[in-house]
């Protein structure tokens, strides 16, 4: 499989091939999800939007 030479592997740095992009490979991949299933990666959360009400209306 040909390796494109525009993106990166954001894991190694590697050019990322088509079948695990934007990874080089499956271990890269294996790598980013290994980081999200730990907590590694997080998404911030914003505090500023206030919850909506919940009535009991019925």
């Amino acid at each position: 499989m040909p390796a494109t030479t525009q993106k990166k592997c954001p894991i190694c740095g590697k050019p990322a091939v088509e079948e695990f992009k934007p990874f080089c490979s499956k271990r890269c991949a294996d790598v980013d999800l290994n980081r999200w299933l730990t907590g590694n990666y997080v998404i911030p959360a914003r505090d500023d939007e206030p919850l909506p009400d919940i009535d009991d209306e019925n």
